[in-house]
């Protein structure tokens, strides 16, 4: 029986079943072009993506970082169309930083109670600080923030980024942005901590060439006046 079943040209082998099992699977799974054809994309391995610090994919081009508009000790600003509010800059950070860190924060943030939430903590490290170390040694651990808040948000370059530019050393540390943000946020802190008030004021120039305040950002209503009261003339 068995010899029957292998001689007769009318039942298939089990060669032939195989064959005719793979040729249904090859044609029931559609090839990349056959999905382009009918209008699908097709299937595309999942690449896992890092994020650098500033918040950009690891192996995209970073855009190149600006410098500041005014330099660390260009106290008095520039002879342009912000003179005037340079020179209150300089004299807030030299009689109130406490003033000028809190609208620093305030035109950055430009959120209701910004000014208060900031300039009131400031105040009390600054007063603690020279009652009992005799300078304010307290109060640039409470702003160094804000300059690493600026520098991203306008992307401006780091004091790393500028020693490496103009001497050329460690650019090893540069070119990894994990290390490079680590090693700019410590210069921001080493900035507040040894050249506050030019700090203050450095950052005061920078934010208001940049941003309004944010009272000017006020919508604008209408007046309705009504009319006065109006005397119905008697014709003679």
């Amino acid at each position: 029986m068995a010899n029957y079943e292998e001689s007769n040209p009318l039942l298939p082998s089990e060669k032939q079943e195989f064959e005719t099992k793979d040729e249904k699977k090859s044609s029931t799974t559609p090839t990349p072009t056959a999905t382009a054809k009918n209008g699908g994309a097709p299937p595309t391995a999942a690449i896992s993506i890092g994020w650098t610090a500033d918040g950009l994919p690891v192996g995209e081009p970073t855009l190149d970082r600006s410098q500041w508009d005014s330099s660390l000790l260009s106290c008095l600003g520039r002879n342009d169309e912000f003179c005037s509010s340079d020179l209150e800059v300089c004299l807030l950070g030299s009689v109130a930083p406490c003033v000028l860190y809190g609208t620093n924060v305030e035109r950055l943030g430009s959120a209701p109670g910004t000014f208060a939430n900031h300039c009131l903590p400031y105040t009390g490290l600054y007063l603690i600080g020279n009652t009992f170390f005799g300078y304010n040694c307290l109060a640039p651990w409470f702003s160094y923030p804000i300059r690493t808040s600026i520098r991203r948000k306008f992307n401006l370059e780091g004091s790393c980024e500028a020693i490496v530019r103009s001497c050329g050393c460690c650019g090893s540390v540069i070119d990894d942005d994990v290390q490079r943000e680590q090693c700019e946020t410590a210069c921001d802190f080493a900035t507040h901590v040894f050249c506050h008030a030019c700090a203050l004021c450095q950052e005061g120039r920078e934010i208001r060439r940049k941003l309004p305040h944010p009272a000017f950002n006020a919508q604008p209503f209408l007046v309705m006046i009504p009319p006065g009261g109006q005397i119905m003339g008697r014709g003679l």
